[in-house]
């Protein structure tokens, strides 16, 4: 069965990105991990100075909830440092460890 993922792409407006992926990393880790269906979560740095993130579900509905927990966190805790700037989900066409 696949797995289903949502990406966000983040623009830094304040403060330095590594600062924003360090607060995401001590706040999205936990509240993902205790979401039914949570596979994995990865953020990196982009090229332009944004953020990318990354997180894979069980099913299409909990890939698409972690649109609104993501989007209720930041609020909460980023919006006066990143925007976002684009999102989406989809199906994972396939995945191996390495």
């Amino acid at each position: 069965m696949a797995h289903h993922l949502r990406i966000a792409l983040y623009d830094t407006t304040a403060g330095s990105t590594e600062e924003a992926v360090e607060i995401a990393r001590k706040g999205m880790i936990p509240l993902y991990e205790a979401q039914p269906g949570f596979v994995r979560y990865e953020v990196g740095t982009l090229d332009d100075g944004g953020i990318v993130s990354f997180s894979v579900w069980e099913t299409a509905d909990e890939a698409q909830r972690a649109i609104e927990l993501a989007a209720g966190w930041v609020k909460e805790n980023l919006a006066d440092r990143i925007k976002l700037r684009e999102q989406h989900t989809g199906s994972m066409s396939w995945e191996e460890e390495l």
